[in-house]
């Protein structure tokens, strides 16, 4: 896990300087060197910068830029299957002087091109200078665990894997995209490929970027979609073999992201998805696997008992840590440092924690993220599956009838029900979807904090909708079912936007490398080819994972109610928030930008403070903005 930065600079302005100024901004990824590479050609600057955190090869030979004839390299990821190509490779003719997956991703592109690309499984964030065709390539991973950032102004296109890095850099302008601003209020994160800065974006997961040095052309396109997958007619195969098959791939993929030269350790949660990795790992392993838990004070929220439970009947050498509140809260005031874009997910604090801890011992820490995306475990699946058949059975006239008497019937009049928790923002998601209850409408209901219209009455300028791929319509209707349609979204959205984000930056933040297993491609073509009910099986969540974790653990010390490690926003902000909200949300904060309508947050403080508990996350994503925009716009 690395840090990379660069431009290719038309007005030849940049320096050598700027390239160490662009890296340097990254430590934490990367403490292990720094390396830059700058080259002044007949029509363009170009710079290059890495921060090296050693992860294979741990000789300095191994150190970046790295070159190949004409082919100058920086790369932040990991091709877990480098030694296989390796081979291939020379028994192709080629001659290798390290022992790193970066090189041979050099000697990969010199042999193939961008064929080299359907050989790689792994993470990735790659920039390669190719001299001789004068072209500037950045390529992304097919998930889009690895960030990549860019900038294209005024014949200077930068680029990092943290905004902070194209901060370091004069040309690039801090101007706010209010679009952008607007699609952070409705998810907690600004969706790719949209920047909260103009004229800045991110590489799309799965996507090759190439700009032509001579003409200053810039071009993307996408090499891998997971929609080839959801698009294909479902395997015929019997429930019992695909669980059987489902576990073999899965086997193979986490034994991949076992591949290190350093520690290796797991997140252990507790749930079905950390267990499923943990146990196959140590089923395959001779020795004891690294786990690692942080529990909480609070035993209504606390896994960390379970986690333990499950790390002594599979016998790993667990770490468990049990934080104060205090810890949490204090992390709060560096969320925006190391989240340089607005981003309100607060189980990033947990996640930090963890990481924290883990650094301690390992520098790999593999993730369990995805499960959900890949096997059907979040509750949105569970609500379009018991519910959407329901809403889309009233007919329409009787829809439209009930939507409108709720419109004209606010949910503060209505007794009893106006003083349950979040019976308003329930209320006006179900005349939504009275009014349209397809599954694109479930899954914006389900998902966004600020709607639409109160988005509006929020934002002080006219926004237009970001085009963004919460609306895809890649499915083909041949192929379509309701859960295919979310899951395939989610993948592309909320898991690329949000938890890989998370992860990434929280990872980073302490320089531990943290990869995701269930996100080799491997799994997701497999998994997208599976009958629908194969994942969601009578009602049952996750049924296909659930069944290959109850062959290594007892069912019974699984089947319990999920918790996580539970964030009290709701309560925080009561409490030992409420000064900093009451300072950040305050009228004469708000006036710095002028980007919201200080009378309606007023009123939103207003109401939260007097018990409209379900206000809460919409207070949080605002104090979220504001904190990010004092420590980076003022």
């Amino acid at each position: 896990m690395c840090g990379i930065a660069g431009f290719a600079d038309f007005s030849n302005r940049s320096s050598p300087e700027l390239v160490k100024q662009m890296a340097a901004a990254l430590p934490h990824r990367g403490p292990d060197g720094q390396g830059e590479y700058f080259h002044a050609g007949a029509v363009c600057q170009v710079g290059l910068g890495h921060r090296r955190l050693s992860i294979i090869d741990l000789s300095t030979s191994a150190n970046q830029p790295m070159h190949y004839d004409d082919l100058h390299l920086i790369f932040n990821g990991e091709i877990y299957n480098y030694n296989e190509i390796r081979d291939e490779l020379i028994r192709l003719g080629h001659t290798f002087q390290t022992h790193s997956d970066t090189e041979v991703i050099l000697h990969s592109w010199r042999q193939w091109g961008e064929k080299a690309i359907d050989q790689w499984r792994g993470m990735f964030a790659i920039v390669l200078f190719d001299e001789k065709n004068n072209k500037l390539i950045a390529i992304r991973d097919r998930a889009g665990v690895k960030p990549f950032n860019y900038f294209f102004k005024k014949g200077i296109f930068l680029f990092g894997s943290e905004f902070k890095a194209l901060m370091a850099h004069p040309a690039f302008e801090k101007t706010i995209n209010h679009d952008a601003v607007a699609s952070f209020l409705q998810y907690g994160y600004v969706s790719s490929p949209h920047c909260i800065f103009n004229d800045t974006f991110k590489l799309p997961a799965g996507h090759l970027l190439q700009l032509d040095l001579s003409t200053q052309a810039l071009a993307i396109k996408q090499y891998w979609n997971v929609y080839d997958y959801y698009n294909k007619p479902k395997i015929s195969i019997s429930l019992p073999d695909a669980i059987n098959e489902t576990e073999k791939i899965l086997t193979e993929s986490f034994q991949y992201r076992m591949v290190a030269d350093v520690p290796v350790g797991v997140f252990l949660s507790g749930g079905y998805d950390s267990t499923c990795v943990t146990s196959l790992l140590q089923r395959n392993s001779t020795e004891k696997i690294k786990t690692f838990t942080i529990g909480t004070t609070d035993n209504k929220l606390d896994e960390a008992p379970f986690a333990r439970q499950i790390a002594v009947h599979l016998g790993t050498d667990h770490t468990e840590y049990y934080c104060t509140a205090k810890e949490a809260l204090d992390i709060i005031p560096d969320l925006p440092y190391y989240y340089d874009e607005p981003f309100a997910d607060s189980s990033a604090i947990p996640t930090i924690l963890v990481s924290r801890l883990a650094r301690k011992q390992v520098t790999v820490a593999l993730s369990a993220d995805a499960g959900d995306e890949v096997f059907a475990g979040y509750n949105r699946y569970d609500y379009i599956s018991r519910y959407g058949d329901k809403l889309r059975s009233i007919p329409k006239p009787f829809r439209k009838i009930a939507a409108a008497t709720m419109e004209r019937v606010s949910s503060e009049s209505i007794p009893w029900l106006r003083n349950k928790s979040n019976f308003h923002s329930r209320y006006d998601k179900l005349k939504n979807l009275l009014n349209d209850p397809s599954p694109s409408e479930l899954l914006k209901n389900l998902s966004q904090v600020f709607t639409a219209k109160e988005i509006d009455s929020l934002l002080q300028k006219q926004i237009v909708p970001l085009s963004t791929l919460h609306t895809s319509t890649e499915l083909k209707q041949e192929y379509y079912d309701a859960l295919s349609f979310m899951m395939a979204v989610d993948y592309q959205t909320y898991m690329v936007d949000d938890i890989l984000q998370k992860v990434d930056r929280a990872t980073m933040s302490c320089s531990l490398e943290g990869r995701e297993p269930f996100l080799d491609q491997k799994i997701i073509e497999w998994t997208a080819q599976l009958p629908s009910d194969y994942k969601y099986h009578e009602g049952q969540k996750k049924y296909i994972l659930k069944q290959i974790v109850h062959k290594h653990i007892p069912k019974e010390m699984m089947e319990r109610p999920k918790m996580g490690f539970g964030i009290p926003v709701e309560t925080w902000l009561n409490h030992e928030l409420k000064e900093l909200v009451l300072e950040n949300l305050g009228t004469a904060t708000l006036k710095e930008h002028g980007l919201f309508n200080e009378e309606v947050v007023n009123k939103l403080c207003l109401d939260f403070f007097a018990g409209r508990k379900e206000k809460y996350l919409k207070i949080w994503y605002l104090l979220m903005f504001q904190l990010w925009y004092k420590r980076w716009m003022n």
